[in-house]
């Protein structure tokens, strides 16, 4: 699986995501609400978040703890819609690896994709965010 592919997986429901990024729900509805973020939904309407998701929220509470507010943030942040590549999509292919995953997989992932930093070149936001879970 193309690490691009895996990192759009609709994985974390919102809970997950309140855990790791510290925002409300309403927070994060919120920034969907502006299509700074596009989670996936089920069948049943629950929102799923990708890693991509998680680190765009780490970055949009980055910017608000910097002063910006949300019309400076969509100019940095390009918005997101659901036909873009960045918005989280469910596909019957990632479905089916996201039941075949455990806790502890998906556990694995996270902590291997904070380890490497597979961004591209890019400093990922999450890392310096999330690494206090992990301990190496």
């Amino acid at each position: 699986m193309s690490d691009e592919i895996r990192r759009n997986m609709a994985l974390f429901a919102i809970g997950s995501v309140m855990k790791l990024t510290d925002l409300t729900a309403r927070q994060i509805r919120y920034y969907e609400q502006h299509e700074l973020i596009v989670p996936a939904r089920t069948d049943g309407n629950q929102r799923l978040f990708s890693f991509n998701d998680v680190e765009r929220l780490l970055q949009i509470k980055a910017l608000i703890e910097k002063g910006v507010n949300i019309a400076g943030i969509k100019q940095v942040l390009n918005p997101v819609n659901k036909d873009s590549e960045e918005a989280t999509v469910i596909t019957d292919e990632t479905q089916v690896k996201r039941k075949e995953l455990s806790d502890s997989q998906l556990h694995k992932m996270l902590k291997q994709d904070l380890l490497t930093g597979n961004r591209r070149g890019k400093v990922s936001l999450i890392q310096g965010e999330l690494s206090r879970f992990f301990t190496k």
